[in-house]
């Protein structure tokens, strides 16, 4: 396909897989979310102590904030995105309950005045991904824009990982130059590793880890009263 087929096809691919992700019901969203949680808890015991950048959930989007207000209790400390500036890499602004939130683009908090943080790891959510361990997003650039520079300018790149469903995998998502790969994506599923083969520098492929022993995780939900997360009202 060319350019302009290229586009048209996400575009469209876009709009069929938020329709499906918002037609959940929130029953089966709910246990979406405690099977994620329960991989991510198991999979990456770094969250607990690292500082992890995370995504206001939006349109049935993954909702990390029960798991990361369990690990904030043993040393996590988490942030949110923020855009400077149009067409501009985004910053990450520490937040947890207390700190104020606006709200930004598409309605989305984020925290105006905390401090900035350059992240351990990214939980970055996905409308699709494909095979090839490639992230179909909104359509705006920024965390692609954003995950090159932390690449470029950082010693020790933060660990980005989807987070998303599994009906959302695609064969492909038509990567182009710009698109940043993820190190792993993580659905109800399980974990999926982005692996180079024979030593290669691109052409990277997922590849799911067997994993073991999982029980189910604690429920945190019941424990959360309304306005706990900081949100003066729900993003629209």
């Amino acid at each position: 396909m060319n350019s302009e087929e290229i586009t048209h096809w996400r575009k469209t691919r876009r709009s069929e897989l938020i329709a499906a992700r918002q037609a959940i019901a929130a029953d089966a969203l709910e246990r979406m979310r405690l099977s994620i949680d329960s991989h991510l808890r198991r999979a990456f015991p770094r969250l607990a102590q690292g500082v992890v950048a995370f995504c206001w959930p939006y349109k049935n989007e993954y909702d990390a904030r029960h798991l990361l207000a369990e690990m904030r209790r043993t040393g996590a400390v988490t942030a949110l995105p923020a855009i400077v500036a149009p067409k501009t890499p985004m910053v990450f602004r520490e937040w947890h309950p207390g700190i104020a939130l606006e709200h930004g683009p598409l309605g989305i908090p984020f925290p105006r005045e905390s401090r900035e943080l350059v992240p351990d790891s990214v939980l970055l959510p996905i409308v699709g991904f494909d095979r090839q361990g490639y992230r179909l997003g909104y359509g705006g650039g920024y965390f692609d824009r954003t995950l090159a520079g932390l690449r470029t300018n950082n010693t020790a790149s933060p660990c980005v990982i989807g987070v998303g469903h599994e009906f959302a995998m695609l064969e492909t998502i038509y990567p182009q130059p710009f698109d940043m790969p993820l190190d792993y994506m993580v659905t109800e599923r399980g974990v999926y590793r982005r692996v180079l083969e024979n030593g290669a520098k691109e052409g990277g492929r997922l590849r799911f880890l067997e994993q073991q022993g999982y029980s189910s995780p604690v429920c945190y939900a019941g424990e959360i009263a309304p306005g706990y997360f900081g949100e003066t009202e729900p993003p629209r």
